[in-house]
């Protein structure tokens, strides 16, 4: 074969090749290309599975902090607490309340109560005199006149006490002695009871209402 053959060949050999460089060009893809493809897709999935096991816990994680429901809970039992320690507040001072009314009511019922001890010692007074002039002598006309009107004076007088004001007095002889109600000034030995017996009156006691604020002072018989 001659040298111009080969050239002639040569010649024909090479725009087959710059077509297939150029087609390949035109396609977009080189080996090169298809290569780095390949590794892309082989090495994606592994890089995600690593994500996946590195971010799942902390997802976890956020999930139990920022639960609803949980939140809910709570809210709920706080809610519950600060309820509880409302009606506890509101019982205390319904009490409080209630005790204040009833001191208050009180002092106003016994507020005369040191007035009513100045009257009663008139009252003794009066039940002295009277006293005095029935076991006296009848020598004077007018003399029943005096004692009545003596007697008219300590009925009003305890009438207006009892009824304006609540004080009241009370007998005492033949009732069982009391100490809250008596005081005992002298005893005396009996074979006729069987318990202390008031025998005799010599100061009346005195009720305020229901509170005795005065005890009367008594003669006790007391059995052997």
């Amino acid at each position: 074969m001659s040298y111009e053959e080969n050239e002639e060949k040569l010649n024909k050999t090479q725009p087959q090749v710059t077509e297939t460089a150029v087609s390949g060009s035109e396609s977009g893809y080189t080996g090169t290309e298809d290569f780095a493809v390949d590794g892309d897709a082989a090495v994606k999935p592994e890089d995600e599975r690593r994500a996946g096991d590195q971010g799942g816990p902390q997802e976890t994680s956020g999930a139990g902090e920022c639960d609803p429901m949980r939140r809910i809970e709570d809210l709920e039992q706080k809610l519950a607490e600060s309820e509880e320690k409302y009606l506890r507040k509101v019982a205390d001072f319904e009490n409080f309340r209630k005790r204040i009314v009833k001191e208050k009511q009180e002092a106003v019922e016994f507020a005369n109560q040191s007035l009513l001890l100045d009257l009663i010692a008139t009252l003794d007074d009066f039940e002295r005199a009277i006293n005095a002039a029935e076991s006296s002598a009848k020598t004077e006309a007018d003399f029943d006149t005096f004692r009545d009107g003596i007697s008219m004076i300590e009925k009003g007088m305890l009438s207006q006490l009892e009824n304006k004001w609540g004080l009241k007095r009370f007998d005492s002889v033949g009732m069982p002695f009391d100490p809250t109600r008596h005081e005992a000034v002298l005893m005396e030995k009996s074979a006729c009871v069987d318990e202390p017996v008031v025998k005799e009156d010599f100061a009346k006691g005195y009720m305020l209402k229901d509170r005795v604020v005065r005890t009367a002072k008594v003669k006790v018989l007391m059995p052997e």
